[in-house]
């Protein structure tokens, strides 16, 4: 609980007739305090004491838009003067950050720039530029559902030129354009990018921020998402916590993987550093390989592919080494010994891009989490859809910049 409000004797100025009131919209919610030279205390709680020579009482008190102990939660703080002209306002929370705000031009408002979160108490003190303070406390109600949200990429990462910014929520996204408001992006040259808001491929509400063209290495990067008191609408539920991420940008590396010609080639600052055999996806069917940039998701080491969790039956079962993940539906790039005889001949796997154990092994050393995968030629599906892991990249900057909720 916050301290009980205590009243502040001051002397007040001479020859200055003033009594300043502070007043709550419909209600007051704090007692006046008073101070005046030569009031004794009864006088002065009454706010009707008398000063020595032409000085008078000085009443203040505050008005706050938000009182009780079940106030709504999810509006902005607002105090208001009757009189005179504020000097500070601050609106602490129990066991949180304090609100900023601004008092207006002509001295009379103060609002705060976030708004209320729910399930919370708060204190609020005025201060006039007379020397007069009072303060007030309100609790907001708890949220009845909360929203939470993943963040990509992980805390102080280091990845490719190619990774998003993204945000994949636990619970619908209505108010798109309140959530959006709340995520800043900072960088540290300045780069310029769009939030583009998407259905991920698990068919939850998701939300990329990329630039127009491919991040520049060693560009610092920070997401601010300030969502603590953002309801994110019907059957979404109140953010009750901000979120805060940061990654720097590694080496500029792209993965050309061309489908037509069977070969995959690492550049690094437009420089090739490998340039090996591969098969790729069997091409007709479901078993083709995706076209367009696919960025690389994560690095998985050995791990077991089963046909069955693709939609491809029981085709395989295999444990698979230097397995590099590029899209949500089961597109990698590995190891891939069995198909051997097909490297650099022919597309004959069931979607990913395989190579020997000694290419795949040193590609996998060389790559980082980020770099994009250039999948170009005929032997394909499709094109690698937004959601569908990365796929930012495949659509346009006009057509990206247009998915924002703030356009």
């Amino acid at each position: 609980m916050f301290p009980a409000r205590r009243r502040i004797r001051r002397t007040a100025p001479l020859a200055r007739p003033a009594r300043l009131t502070l007043i709550f919209g419909t209600a007051v919610l704090g007692v006046s305090l008073t101070a005046c030279s030569g009031a004794s205390a009864s006088d002065s709680a009454t706010g009707e004491g008398k000063a020595a020579g032409n000085a008078s009482a000085h009443d203040t008190r505050i008005s706050v838009n938000l009182r009780g102990t079940a106030a709504a939660p999810g509006q902005p703080v607002k105090v208001a003067l009757a009189a005179g002209k504020l000097r500070a306002v601050t609106v602490g929370a129990a066991g949180g950050a304090a609100l900023t705000g601004r008092i207006s031009a002509d001295g009379r408002t103060w609002t705060s720039d976030r708004p209320a979160a729910p399930g919370t108490a708060y204190r609020v003190e005025a201060k006039d530029t007379e020397g007069g303070s009072d303060r007030a406390e309100f609790t907001t109600v708890a949220a009845d559902k909360v929203n939470k949200l993943t963040l990509a990429p992980g805390k102080n990462t280091t990845v490719g030129i190619g990774q998003p910014l993204s945000i994949v929520f636990d619970n619908p996204v209505k108010d798109r354009a309140a959530v959006e408001r709340a995520l800043k992006v900072t960088t540290s040259n300045n780069t310029k990018g769009s939030w583009g808001w998407l259905r991920d491929y698990s068919g939850k509400d998701r939300a990329d921020w990329r630039p127009e063209e491919y991040w520049k290495s060693g560009t610092k990067v920070t997401l601010d998402a300030d969502l603590n008191g953002i309801d994110s609408g019907p059957s979404g539920g109140w953010f009750v916590r901000d979120y805060r991420t940061t990654f720097t940008i590694g080496a500029a590396q792209v993965v050309d993987v061309d489908l037509d010609r069977h070969r995959l080639a690492l550049k690094r600052d437009g420089k090739t550093v490998m340039d090996v055999p591969m098969s790729a996806g069997t091409p007709g069917g479901a078993k083709a390989s995706w076209r367009g940039t696919a960025v690389l998701m994560s690095k998985e080491g050995t791990i077991n592919m089963r046909s069955e969790t693709v939609g491809l039956g029981d085709a395989y079962d295999k444990m698979v080494d230097y397995s590099m993940r590029l899209t949500w539906s089961g597109m990698y790039a590995h190891a891939a010994p069995w198909n051997a005889g097909y490297f650099g001949v022919a597309n004959r796997s069931s979607g990913c891009v395989g190579m020997s154990d000694a290419n795949a092994g040193e590609l996998y050393r060389q790559v980082r989490v980020g770099d994009p995968f250039e999948i170009s030629g005929a032997d394909a599906k499709g094109t690698v859809a937004e959601g569908n892991g990365y796929g930012a990249w495949n659509v346009s900057w006009a057509d990206w910049q247009a998915k924002s909720a703030l356009r």
